[in-house]
């Protein structure tokens, strides 16, 4: 995993090359009579978050349930979906702290699940027993822990843990018989730690160079003593991704960028070192990974900022013929043990996750869930629209254009320009409770993806680095003349909004910019020398990717505090709304603390969120109800 993606904390989701399209020319429209807009329910925040969201997709030993993590009791918890298509069981009842499913136990009905502790993103793992209890398998104080796979034996599994040393995570193999574990990896040399073959051989690693350059080695856990093989020898800058091994723990499948601006798929072969590429697009290849006994193979691509999904049979090497779907992208595939049964969700910009199974070669699947409120017609949601435009430099920018269903050139509505976290996230075609609210109550809505996003290629991603508030954000102000030269929008009302990284971009725009009629600042760093010394310890591994794309504090103080919106204060004008979780380890409160005290000192509107049980982003139900809801009053009184 690349460095900014754990900066990417409201990335709507979660590639084209660098000005290879041109601007999106808006078409002239006729004079006409004054026409009354267009009429539309409009549903409240309540409403649109009564939604249900889903995620997970483990099939238990029996091919009966799925392992699932829902939030319809209004926090995450774990639920178990039976593939009859009947009504789900809640497992898990936490009020507070949100709970994710990760893993049915191969040859009964336990489960493990994850959870951390109102926001402050120290994991912890826990086994969810037959009879409903719960166990801690990573006591302790300040530690993190992650699951990483099971044994092919299907008794043992992999956690890793950094309770040794707060800036590594060491491996160890637990007995799922008692819970007894053993250390199997020590991580002295603070590597990122990657996948683990299926005999328990194979520990792929990741040693980070820079923000552009890193390699992958793979240590032999047979053979502790013998340092680990480096697999991906290259001249130059060039990133890597672990993405799986084979079934038959034979090769590893990788990620490099080292043939051109995407990301292909290469395969290692760890006997006799034999690499060759393995998966190539036009775009970046995501993910690639395998079902249990290797008979089918999914391959991720993303795809202008939306997924490309394919299913190949290994045995035919034909593509996975499927069944009529409804339209949306295929998300969370998952195949069971015995590869008969396939469970997976479908996701459009209306229409969120749905879960559905199926039984391969069947003529239909089964829908196991009903997502959308049933309060909310479809048809009065948008669908996105990609869309390119030309930045100050020429530069051709890519954005997700949502137009509400009101607008027109007879009814001009306002809009907003809504930022990524990351840096280096991307805002991405699918559905969000948060845009669909307010482009039902009329706000059009430009998901920007600024130089620096993800999926435009490895210069595009690049462009920002070390010039964070300054070229990127002249993307910003260029969206806004965008904007401004569509004739259904009306360009004296047009907004800024953004969450963690994107929560800093909208600071810098009303802090550094006279562009934009109001703010609104969800989670977002605004002091990034504060921010860069007070990293989590659990990102040590690439410290310095950090370092090399935004600055070391130590030495590049000086342009951190002239880039850092808390510093310049003084230059804000317009109305700021600010969203805090107390608990947030990336963004300080403090940070939003001192912004809100700064512009309330200017005599500028200022209206200041803050959520006591929250992170760095929301775990709860009604904490989003009330961010909403607060996004539109202040859109509706200040815009």
């Amino acid at each position: 995993m690349k460095p900014r993606h754990y900066w990417s904390a409201l990335c709507l989701s979660a590639a084209m090359l660098v000005g290879c399209q041109s601007a999106k020319t808006p078409t002239p429209q006729p004079s006409a009579v004054q026409v009354q807009p267009v009429q539309i329910p409009q549903y409240s925040a309540q409403s649109f978050f009564d939604t249900v969201t889903l995620y997970g997709s483990s099939i238990n030993h029996s091919n009966s349930q799925v392992l699932v993590s829902s939030d319809a009791s209004g926090v995450f918890n774990v639920y178990s979906y039976p593939l009859d298509g009947s009504a789900p069981t809640q497992l898990t009842h936490s009020n507070t702290n949100a709970i994710s499913a990760v893993s049915w136990f191969p040859a009964d009905n336990r489960a493990l699940y994850t959870s951390d502790q109102g926001g402050n993103e120290l994991h912890h793992l826990y086994v969810l027993e037959e009879d409903g209890s719960s166990r801690d398998i990573t006591p302790g104080e300040k530690l993190k822990a992650q699951f990483m796979g099971w044994h092919q034996d299907d008794i043992h599994f992999y956690v890793a843990t950094n309770e040794r040393d707060a800036k590594a995570f060491d491996l160890y193999r637990y007995d799922s018989e008692d819970y007894g574990r053993t250390m199997v990896f020590e991580n002295i040399q603070g590597w990122e730690l990657g996948d683990i073959s299926n005999n328990g051989n194979w520990l792929a690693l990741m040693k980070v160079h820079s923000n552009a350059d890193d390699d992958i080695y793979v240590a032999n856990l047979q053979q502790p003593a013998a340092p680990p093989l480096h697999i991906t020898p290259h001249q130059g800058r060039v990133s890597h991704t672990v993405f799986s091994f084979t079934p038959d723990s034979d090769e590893l499948i990788y990620g490099s960028n080292a043939q051109g601006e995407f990301t292909q798929a290469w395969s290692y072969n760890l006997l006799s070192g034999h690499r060759q590429l393995h998966y190539a697009d036009n775009w970046d290849v995501s993910f690639v990974y395998f079902s249990k006994n290797g008979r089918y193979q999914v391959v991720g691509v993303n795809a202008d900022a939306q997924t490309k999904l394919s299913i190949l049979d290994t045995h035919s090497g034909k593509q996975l013929l499927l069944p009529t779907l409804p339209a949306g992208d295929l998300r969370g595939v998952n195949f069971s043990r015995d590869e008969q049964r396939m469970v997976f969700y479908i996701n459009s910009d209306i229409s969120p996750s749905n879960l559905f199974s199926w039984q391969l070669g069947s003529p239909a699947a089964k829908q196991l869930s009903q997502s959308l409120n049933p309060h909310i017609d479809a048809a009065n949601l948008v669908s996105s629209e990609v869309v390119r435009y030309p930045s100050f430099d020429g530069l051709t920018i890519p954005a997700i254009q949502f137009k509400p269903q009101q607008a027109s050139a007879n009814h001009k509505v306002p809009a907003i320009l809504f930022i990524h976290g990351g840096p280096g996230g991307q805002t991405r075609k699918g559905y969000s409770a948060l845009i669909q609210h307010l482009v039902n109550h009329g706000y059009a809505v430009l998901g920007v993806n600024n130089r620096g996003s993800s999926g435009y290629g490895k210069t595009f991603f690049h462009l920002d680095d070390k010039r964070h508030g300054e070229d990127d954000l002249q993307d910003i102000v260029y969206g806004k003349k965008y904007l401004q030269s569509l004739d259904w929008v009306d360009g004296e009302r047009i907004a800024v909004m953004g969450g963690s990284y994107g929560g800093y971009l909208t600071m810098a725009a009303m802090a550094f910019t006279d562009e934009f009629k109001l703010g609104i600042n969800i989670f977002g760093v605004t002091n990034w020398v504060r921010t860069l010394e007070s990293i989590p310890p659990w990102w040590e591994s690439f410290r310095q990717a950090l370092y090399d794309e935004l600055g070391d504090p130590a030495t590049d103080k000086e342009r951190l505090t002239r880039i850092s919106p808390l510093f310049h204060a003084d230059k804000i004008k317009r109305p700021v709304l600010v969203v805090q979780g107390a608990n947030d380890p990336r963004v300080l409160q403090v940070e939003s603390d001192e912004m809100v005290e700064a512009i309330r000192a200017n005599n500028v509107p200022v209206e200041y969120v803050l959520f006591a049980d929250e992170g760095h982003g929301f775990r709860s139900k009604a904490n989003r109800i009330t961010a909403q809801q607060a996004y539109l009053q202040f859109l509706q009184t200040h815009l």
